[in-house]
């Protein structure tokens, strides 16, 4: 279990509600932070892959669990 200070779970959410949803979570924590989002659209592998190159905000571990996406973000 990797360490995380905030958790965002988007289940049953389709695009492009995730990556809203993440862009409102990210705004509202401090750079250094690392937000664990959990979700089921699997669209959301590439959404968060290039908002992650195109803002600077790292994904750190990404997985899959039973159908669930595991994405930890951390905030530049």
């Amino acid at each position: 279990m990797h360490q995380y200070d905030h958790k965002l779970d988007t289940s049953g959410l389709h695009c492009p509600l995730p990556l809203l949803r993440l862009k409102k979570i990210l705004v509202e924590m401090d750079a250094g932070q690392v937000v664990r989002v959990l979700a089921t659209d699997p669209a959301s592998a590439l959404d968060f892959g290039v908002y992650s190159e195109q803002t600077g905000h790292p994904i750190l571990f990404q997985y899959e669990d039973d159908g669930v996406l595991n994405y930890y973000i951390r905030k530049s």
